[in-house]
């Protein structure tokens, strides 16, 4: 019940954190564009936790307990600070495109980026059933082993890449083409802090680095 309560708050702080990021610069509540965005993130988020909080209540635990303050290597701390002001830029240079119509997005391609950020979201949640010690800080715990099988078969760090494509869909789905830009800032913030990962990983869990020889993508199959 506490896990299932501390959902429900986050939910609840998810959409303040949103309404104010987005519809007080966007100086209107006229902002479709913005309250789908939110439905369909709280959706894709909560609907996984309240899952999670049912059958297993560890998982999400280590899902909850996110944040800079949570991390315990400064390289990530710093990591997790920037995520968290580039995210709000983001919104924020949306919602002010959306006030002074920087830009025109069409309704078809709005729609296409909900569609994407809600499934990028999914499955960086199917990506937690698939590695049960996916936590949202960066630790390893005693009884971690390594996990090659699923989406960690084709790269190294599947969450980040949903989360990747999750965030370059979220400019899209509020209507502008300027937040995309803001987003490239994330692709420097997510190399830190993967690299940073795999040097602790390479250090602390057992067999990381027979993994990493045998997949070889980090990120994006292909490219790194």
């Amino acid at each position: 019940m506490k896990l299932f309560l501390q959902s429900v708050a986050s939910g609840i702080f998810g959409l303040a954190f949103f309404a104010v990021a987005l519809l007080w610069p966007a100086g209107t509540f006229d902002y479709w564009q913005a309250w789908v965005f939110i439905a369909v993130f709280l959706a894709a988020t909560m609907i996984p936790s309240f899952y999670l909080a049912v059958t297993d209540p560890t998982t999400l635990q280590r899902r909850l307990h996110a944040g800079p303050t949570a991390e315990t290597r400064i390289t990530q701390k710093v990591a997790a600070v920037a995520i968290v002001v580039l995210v709000l830029a983001v919104l924020i240079v949306c919602a002010l495109d959306r006030r002074f119509g920087w830009s025109t997005v069409p309704t078809w391609l709005v729609l296409v980026g909900d569609v994407v950020m809600g499934v990028s979201l999914v499955l960086s949640q199917v990506v937690i059933f698939q590695n049960r010690f996916a936590a949202a800080t960066i630790r390893v715990e005693a009884e971690q082993q390594v996990v090659s099988t699923g989406m960690y078969g084709w790269v190294r760090h599947p969450m980040y890449l949903w989360a990747l494509v999750m965030m370059f869909a979220t400019p899209l789905a509020l209507g502008s083409f300027w937040g995309l830009l803001v987003v490239t800032a994330a692709l420097p913030i997510l190399g830190l802090r993967i690299l940073d990962e795999e040097k602790m990983l390479s250090a602390e869990l057992r067999g990381y680095d027979e993994y990493r020889r045998t997949v070889q993508y980090r990120l994006v199959p292909g490219v790194w």
